[in-house]
C-alpha cells in the first residue's frame, strides 16, 4: 500500500444524499463537497461515486464551485452513506510490476451504527470492475480511515478501533497484523491506544496521528489539561515517542494542536486538523472558523510538507456529520 504522498491517478468520493449524516444541517453540504471536488481538481482527476438521479445536481454544483468537469467523472455507483475512506478499496501497487489492484474487506458501518450498509460494501468491487483492476477480498472488517502507512512496511492504527469487538471479535491481535501484512504489504504494525471524543468510529487514526514521510509522524495534542482529549492524546504522543524506525531511529514528531472544542445541539463534533488530504502537489486541511487554530494548523502542515500548496477548506458544517477532508476521499494510486 503506497503512501499517501506518493504520486496519485485520481482521488475517489462518494456523493453526500444521506440526511441523517448531517441531522438538521444537510443543507449547505452538497455545496461544501462541491467545492471540494473544485479545489481537488486543481491538482489531479476526481472519481465520484453517485447514483445517476442524483447526477445531474451533482454535476451542476461542482461547475459552479469551479472544478475543472474535465477532470471529474461520475459512476452510478449508488452508496448507503458519504464516506468512501472507509467504504472505498484500499488500493495497492505491485513493486515490481506497477500493478495497481483493490483490496475489499468489510465494511459494516463502524460496528453495525448506521444500517443499512449493503450498497456501501458494493463500492469496493464495482471500482474494480469499472477500472478493470483486480481484487483481493478479505472477510476482515477494515475502515481505510483506521490505518494509515509510511509506504515502506510501516502501518500505523488505534487498538480502540481494531481491537473493538465490534469489529472483529473472532481475531487476536496477531491475526489482523497478520491480514494486514498478507493484504497490504506491510512489515510491521505500530498500535496508539484511543482516538478522540465524540469519534463514533471507535477511534480513527485518521484524526489522531498520521505519517506526513517514511519517519516521522504528525500527531494531535490539547493543551488544555481540564479538556478530556488532554490525557488520551498524551498517552499516544508517549507511546509515539517509544516507536523505533526499521533502522532503530526514533521517528520525528510533529505536534499539532487541535481545535477549540464545539458541537452542534450538545453533542461534540471530532473535529481534528489531522484529517488533512494529501494531493499531488497540494494538502488540503480542515478548518473550523478557528482564525489564529487553522492558520496554526495550515503552518504547521505546511512545514511538515514543503513544495505542497496548503490549501484551507472550510469544514465547519461538513463535520456535523463527525468527520471531514480524509474521512470523505480515497486516492488512487498512479
Amino acid at each position: 500500500m503506497p503512501a499517501e504522498w506518493e504520486p496519485q491517478a485520481a482521488v475517489w468520493l462518494s456523493w453526500p444524499h444521506n440526511l441523517q449524516t448531517w441531522p438538521g444541517q444537510f443543507r449547505p453540504i452538497p455545496g461544501a463537497f462541491a467545492n471540494i471536488v473544485a479545489q481537488t481538481s486543481r491538482f489531479e482527476p476526481v472519481r465520484i461515486n453517485c447514483a445517476a438521479a442524483l447526477q445531474p445536481r451533482a454535476l451542476q454544483l461542482c461547475a459552479k464551485a469551479g472544478a475543472d468537469m474535465t477532470r471529474v467523472t461520475f459512476y452510478n455507483h449508488p452508496t448507503n452513506d458519504a464516506w468512501c475512506r472507509d467504504h472505498g478499496p484500499i488500493f495497492v501497487k505491485n513493486d515490481r510490476s506497477r500493478e495497481v489492484a483493490v483490496t475489499d474487506w468489510v465494511h459494516n458501518a463502524w460496528g453495525g451504527k448506521y444500517p443499512p450498509y449493503d450498497l456501501d460494501n458494493e463500492i469496493p468491487p464495482s471500482i474494480a470492475r469499472k477500472l478493470e483492476m483486480r481484487r483481493f477480498e478479505n472477510d476482515m472488517v477494515l475502515e481505510g480511515g483506521s490505518i494509515d502507512v509510511n509506504g515502506q512496511g510501516l502501518l500505523l492504527t488505534s487498538e480502540q478501533c481494531l481491537l473493538n469487538k465490534n469489529r472483529n471479535p473472532h481475531l487476536f491481535r496477531e491475526e489482523i497484523e497478520r491480514n494486514l501484512q498478507d493484504y497490504l504489504g506491510v512489515k510491521q504494525v505500530l498500535w496508539v491506544g484511543e482516538g478522540i471524543v465524540g469519534d463514533d468510529t471507535d477511534g480513527h487514526i485518521d484524526d489522531i496521528t498520521r505519517f506526513f514521510k517514511a519517519d516521522g509522524f504528525v500527531t494531535v495534542v490539547e493543551p488544555n489539561k481540564r479538556d478530556p482529549n488532554h490525557k488520551l492524546l498524551k498517552e499516544n504522543l508517549e507511546r509515539l515517542k517509544s516507536f523505533r524506525t526499521p533502522a532503530g531511529k526514533k521517528f520525528d514528531i510533529v505536534e499539532l494542536p487541535m481545535p477549540k472544542p464545539f458541537g452542534f445541539r450538545g453533542q461534540r463534533v471530532p473535529a481534528s486538523y489531522a484529517n488533512f488530504l494529501i494531493l499531488n502537489g497540494a494538502v488540503l486541511v480542515p478548518q473550523f472558523r478557528q482564525k489564529k487554530r487553522d492558520a496554526g494548523a495550515c503552518a504547521i502542515l505546511g512545514a511538515c510538507f514543503p513544495g505542497r500548496e496548503i490549501v484551507p477548506i472550510d469544514c465547519y458544517h461538513l463535520i456535523w456529520g463527525l468527520g471531514t477532508l480524509h474521512c470523505i476521499s480515497q486516492q488512487q494510486p498512479a
